[in-house]
This record gives structure tokens, sequence and C-alpha cells, in this order.
């Protein structure tokens, strides 16, 4: 499988960027959550053993793309479907010749995942599928999403706060963002820099 260099990332999200201002926002929130899968990563867990760290790279650095296919022609983004950022992602992902393993940390890294169920309960505009981290790979490029913002400035989210803003989804979220947080544990922001990383 080719894995695309970081510069044919920094490419694509070039081409599809729909200004300067939300390529910076969603880029720089990318490569923040790249930093934290790298720190996660560089911990001896047996979560991580294994692990392909440059496939990591690629789905932290692409988990987002989609985000600029919902900004309108003014620049505003579409808040009320931004649930579709990812399988937008991973269809824009597809449509570059990005491979499929590739392609789906785009529409598998949501939240702690959404199922089947979650589609049909909560009548979200998705395929009725679901949208699970199925590999090492996706689970930490998933797991790592959850602590940075692309809020203006960025900011860092504590597993607690994480944690707290999951709990209008059930507890049953909560509890697997709580499975996840004792795989990989917790960030060490101390080390990282919210608004520019790398």
């Amino acid at each position: 499988m080719q894995i695309p260099s970081d510069e044919e990332i920094l490419a694509l999200h070039s081409k599809h960027a729909p200004n300067q201002a939300a390529l910076s926002l969603v880029y720089a929130h990318c490569q923040a959550v790249w930093a934290i899968a790298e720190q996660l990563m560089s911990r001896s867990t047996p979560a991580v053993a294994g692990i392909d760290a440059d496939l990591v790279r690629a789905g932290c650095l692409l988990h987002d793309i989609g985000v600029y296919l919902l900004y309108d022609d003014a620049g505003v983004l579409d808040g009320a479907n931004y649930v579709r950022h990812g399988v937008l992602g991973h269809d824009l992902l597809m449509a570059e010749g990005i491979p499929e393993r590739i392609s789906r940390f785009a529409s598998h890294h949501t939240g702690v995942g959404i199922t089947r169920q979650d589609v049909l309960n909560q009548d979200l505009p998705l395929p009725e599928g679901d949208f699970m981290a199925e590999t090492a790979e996706e689970a930490v490029v998933m797991y790592a999403d959850k602590f940075h913002t692309k809020s203006a400035p960025p900011r860092f989210i504590t597993p607690e706060d994480y944690a707290a803003s999951l709990r209008r989804f059930g507890e049953d979220k909560v509890m697997a963002f709580e499975v996840m947080r004792g795989q990989f544990g917790d960030p060490d922001f101390s080390t990282l820099s919210a608004g520019s990383l790398p």
C-alpha cells in the first residue's frame, strides 16, 4: 500500500480547502492530532504494540479533510451537517486515489464510533452502517482526535471534559471512551502547543 507523503497530504488539503482560513484551521488540527497520537504511540503499552506509525500519521493528517466540503461559497461552515464530514472525507479521499485503508480514517474517527443503531436511533444523515475503529491504527487516531479542538483559538480538551461532553449521547459512549483511555492513557499536554503544532 502506498502511503502518501507529508507533501502529498498537504497538497490534498490545499486543493480542497475553500480558503486559507479553513486550511489553516483544519490542517493545524490534523497536525495536533498527529502530535498527540505520536506521543501515545511512544509509550510501551499493549494497545500500540506493532502499530504502523506511518499509517497513523497519514490517518491523523487526513482524517478531517471532509470538513472542507461543509463550507459554503461564503466560507460559512454547515454545522448542522458536521456529522457528515467523515463520510464526505472518505469519499473525497477515495476519489483522489487514496487507498481504502487510509480513507477509512476519515469515516471511522467520529466520537468514539458511530454504530448502525446510532444512525437509525438518532436519524443521522449518514449511510446506514457502522463507523467504528476496527484496527489499532484507527483506534489511536480516533482517540487522539478527542483532545484537540478546531476552535479559535485552538485548544486541548482534558479527558474529563471530553467524557462529560459525551454524556448527552449515553453512558455507553462514556464507557467506550474510558476503555480507550485505559488502553492508550492520557496525553501529556505540557509537551504540546495547542496553536502551533508541530
